[in-house]
């Protein structure tokens, strides 16, 4: 792959300095592990700032082409740790209450934006989950653009189980994933979906047997992504996304001008000269970037 890593090379690993995650790079597929499988893998405080920071510094070197966003132990996630419901700074006892309530809000902003950031990034990200998928991961897994889930998987919208509705991300993005009378029962109710109904309604594209068979499988997936040209991948989940919440109209104006800027020739040459030649395609990474995502150069 020109401008990055041949398939099966190992870049190396992006763990230094992070608490809940370890992070591979491997032939332009990186795989980000949450690493507190003893613990259910909660969402401590230092996992909101950890995982947007880490998508953001794999989006800007421009070298990972798709993410796999997996687990370990026997949960792929079980939600929130209450210790972000009481931790942080405690505003004064006589603190006016729009001011406390200001804070809030913004506060919750900054947990949506740790999954939006899954969203924004240039890449694709595939979510492989093992266990239960609780509360906040449910959040997560939805940001992603695909999941895929073991035979032991199921999902369950638990806020409403601790009386909160849900704030991170699920009611927002879930009903545009599912139908929307499943998403509101699974809402109101708190139940448990298995992975056979996930798969069955469109909330997985595929389950497996178990755990190493699903990381296999997603790794397999990942590894196809990663073979294609990252920036007609780029464009395709922009397109997608932004047709997801806007018109039609809209949306096929706004891909009329993004292919007038992002279109490349060369790779469609290199496209078919690949495949007529029998070879996998030798396509440029996308550039590097310094700063947050879609900060430019």
């Amino acid at each position: 792959m020109a401008g990055g890593s041949e398939p099966g090379s190992t870049v190396g690993t992006m763990s230094d300095g992070y608490t809940c995650f370890e992070t591979t790079l491997d032939g332009g597929v990186a795989t980000v592990t949450l690493s507190r499988g003893d613990q259910l893998n909660t969402m401590v405080p230092a996992f909101w700032d950890e995982l947007p920071t880490l998508v953001r510094e794999l989006d800007a070197t421009g070298e990972a082409r798709v993410v796999v966003l997996a687990s370990t132990g026997r949960h792929f996630c079980a939600g929130m740790d209450l210790a972000v419901f009481g931790g942080g700074d405690r505003p004064n006892p006589g603190a006016p209450q729009g001011q406390v309530r200001a804070n809030m809000r913004a506060n919750v902003l900054h947990l949506q934006e740790s999954f939006s950031a899954l969203e924004k990034a240039r890449m694709p990200v595939l979510a492989a989950i093992q266990g239960g998928c609780i509360g906040g991961a449910v959040d997560m897994v939805t940001a992603c653009d695909m999941r895929y889930a073991s035979e032991d998987a199921f999902f369950c919208i638990q806020e409403i189980n601790i009386g909160m509705t849900a704030d991170v991300g699920t009611l927002q993005r879930l009903p545009k994933l599912i139908p929307e009378g499943v998403c509101r029962e699974l809402a109101y109710t708190g139940r448990r979906m298995s992975a056979t109904e996930a798969r069955s309604v469109g909330l997985v594209n595929e389950v497996f047997a178990d755990h190493e068979a699903l990381l296999e499988g997603v790794q397999e997936v990942a590894r196809m992504i990663a073979s294609k040209p990252p920036l007609a991948i780029y464009g395709s989940k922009e397109m997608i996304t932004y047709s997801r919440d806007h018109s039609t109209a809209d949306s096929l104006d706004y891909i009329a001008t993004w292919q007038a800027g992002m279109f490349q020739p060369s790779d469609m040459g290199e496209a078919f000269a690949a495949k007529s030649e029998g070879r996998d395609g030798d396509f440029a990474d996308l550039l590097p970037f310094r700063g947050g995502v879609g900060q430019g150069i």
